[in-house]
């Protein structure tokens, strides 16, 4: 399973990546907003140019997805060429993230997404199928030719909650199996929970034999990140505090003061290099 950093903050991805375990970066342009306004000094402008330049000199030989934000078929294929060509060639690893419907009213130009989608593919552009909250519209995203399908599983959880007014916290575990309210077992469209969409999308995909990657975004827990791996995601893209907590038990701390506390002096001085 491939881990991904979901973060545009420059910090942050050194960081993970320094942990060795990284295999690439999905940002976005609430990301990158979140990020600029972060790092920013006094009144002085940071240069957007260099800095996404940074994160994918960072991100070398690894996947960098970089979002268009244009909604209209023309606008986003324009986007996603001059994105790709100008990023691309520092270190062949830019991947155009393009939501599987761009319509803003939800009725016209609603396959203005899949249409970008396989003309940039066509042009031998790595696309990054994002917003999708079916399996339905991962398996449409697969055959337009996406390397990637991004399923946002805590904001399908969320969807569910907030239709049926269940009060939570974003990091608020939500179960597989999904939530029984009053008696109610709790959908959208036979849709149970983030991680359903996730296990019938695997199921598809094997089906069909589609060659596209289902990645797991807006992973909200350490338990999530779990589930998807036993799903058979064959991505996890996590923001650095879910990353954080998946290395964190109290019986490791425990553990690791009892050994320290017992280590004999000998042992330690062992340790001591010697010339």
């Amino acid at each position: 399973m491939k881990l991904f950093i979901d973060s545009a903050d420059i910090d942050e991805i050194e960081r993970a990546y320094a942990s060795g375990v990284v295999d690439g970066v999905t940002t976005n342009p609430s990301l990158l907003k979140a990020a600029l306004v972060l790092h920013k000094k006094g009144a002085k402008k940071i240069n957007l140019e260099e800095y996404l330049i940074d994160i994918i000199t960072v991100a070398k030989n690894t996947p960098v997805s970089l979002e268009v934000t244009k909604t209209d078929f023309d606008g986003m294929v324009k986007e996603g060429l001059a994105l790709y060509n100008r990023f691309n060639p520092l270190s062949n690893n830019v991947v155009i993230k393009i939501p599987i419907n761009s319509s803003l009213t939800g009725k016209t130009k609603i396959t203005d997404g899949l249409r970008a989608i396989r003309a940039l593919v066509q042009a031998r552009i790595p696309i990054n199928a994002t917003l999708i909250f079916t399996p339905e519209q991962a398996l449409l995203a697969a055959k337009a030719g996406a390397s990637y399908v991004s399923i946002f599983i805590g904001r399908v959880d969320d969807y569910i909650r907030t239709q049926h007014g269940i009060g939570f916290e974003k990091p608020d575990y939500y179960p597989a199996e999904g939530y029984v309210h009053a008696g109610k077992h709790l959908q959208d469209n036979g849709i149970l929970s983030g991680m359903d969409v996730i296990k019938q999308s695997v199921a598809i995909f094997k089906n069909y034999g589609l060659k596209a990657q289902i990645l797991a975004a807006s992973i909200r827990n350490a338990r999530q990140f779990r589930e998807v791996a036993l799903a058979g995601a064959h991505v996890a893209t996590l923001p650095p505090g879910v990353l954080v907590s998946i290395l964190n038990h109290t019986k490791t701390v425990e553990g690791v003061k009892q050994f320290i506390e017992d280590t004999p002096a000998d042992y330690a001085r062992l340790a001591v290099d010697r010339k």
